[in-house]
């Protein structure tokens, strides 16, 4: 990531490794589609954990950027038929 101002760092636990893989490849695409020049993502996985790191330089860059991998997270486990517990 770079060096924005404010970031948020967000982890889903899925029940299984199958499930969060899934999602983490459905929601991996939409890295570098927003708008870069204002906030960055990054996704990861660690067996059943999906975490997504978002940094703005703005706070109001940072909730859209906020509310868009929130939404993407929702409709890829909606998708995928599975549910995370969230843990921050």
């Amino acid at each position: 990531m770079s060096q924005h101002v404010h970031s948020v760092a967000l982890s889903f636990d899925y029940p299984t490794a199958d499930d969060a893989r899934l999602v983490e490849r459905a929601v991996r695409v939409e890295v570098d589609q927003l708008d870069a020049d204002r906030s960055t993502a990054g996704v990861s996985r660690t067996d059943t954990r999906v975490a997504v790191d978002v940094a703005a330089d703005d706070l109001v860059a940072l909730r859209a950027g906020l509310n868009s991998w929130l939404r993407y997270v929702s409709v890829a486990e909606q998708v995928a038929g599975c549910e995370s517990t969230r843990l921050s």
